[in-house]
């Protein structure tokens, strides 16, 4: 497979994987999530949307870069498994959120996806430090989003 059809496929894995997310959002975000107490530094919900989409592109080419590398060289499989499990686990947390309307267990998930994410970082640091570099911002968010989910949790058990 070329590079040019890798990257197609790098990137647009990591977008499916957000909008089928967003299946999952959509209905709790429009009815659920507003009777929700939220904390004062909850973002706009306009924000979301080209964060996310930022992110997916970003996680996308640092696949793609180290997927470029070649499946027989070291570290690139393992590397590349982390990183699916760390976008399934992704996927996950908007079912249990916004679809399961628990956010609880959203929290204890998210807590599993940021682990992975770290996992992913080094791991594809290790393969091309700029494919780990550009996992930095997605590790920042997912970190805010932990606080957020957690800080939800708690103004509304």
């Amino acid at each position: 497979m070329n590079n040019t059809i890798k990257l197609v496929v790098a990137v647009a894995v990591p977008l499916a994987i957000g909008g089928l997310s967003g299946f999952a959002t959509a209905s709790g975000v429009a009815t659920w999530y507003p009777t929700l107490v939220k904390p004062s530094f909850n973002p706009p919900a306009w924000i979301f949307g080209p964060v996310w989409t930022a992110l997916y592109i970003m996680m996308g080419v640092a696949a793609f870069l180290v997927w470029r590398q070649g499946l027989s060289t070291d570290g690139v499989k393992l590397a590349l498994t982390v990183f699916a499990a760390q976008l399934a686990l992704n996927g996950l947390w908007s079912i249990l959120f916004f679809g399961m309307q628990s956010p609880g267990l959203a929290f204890a998930e998210i807590l599993l996806l940021l682990l992975a994410i770290v996992a992913t970082v080094w791991l594809f640091w290790k393969v091309v430090p700029a494919a780990g570099m550009l996992l930095l911002p997605y590790l920042a968010w997912v970190g805010f989003a932990t606080f957020l989910n957690r800080s939800i949790w708690m103004l509304n058990r």
